[in-house]
């Protein structure tokens, strides 16, 4: 299958130069700017129930790749982080 696109190959040291040379012209903000833009016309052109749907793809392939058990264990740590106080973060306990 042939790129069509302009500019480097996607994946090459080219590639990646240039991606660092937008990330110092730019900063990170301007990533986290265009990615919520994106997403914004994404959710405009296909509507939020395409989220669900994908978000349900991804949590069955993670269930297949993983295990149900991953589920269990990401949940309790997330139960344990959620039951501290933010000034009693789980690093300060450990002290």
């Amino acid at each position: 299958m042939a790129n069509n696109k302009r500019g480097p190959e996607p994946g090459s040291q080219k590639a990646k130069h240039g991606g660092q040379a937008v990330r110092e012209k730019y900063g990170p903000e301007f990533y986290s700017k265009i990615g919520k833009k994106g997403g914004e016309t994404v959710k405009e052109k296909r509507g939020a129930k395409f989220y669900a749907e994908i978000g349900k793809k991804g949590g069955e392939s993670t269930k297949r790749q993983q295990g149900s058990e991953f589920y269990s264990k990401i949940g309790k740590k997330g139960g344990e982080r959620g039951r501290t106080a933010p000034e009693n973060s789980a690093s300060e306990q450990q002290e």
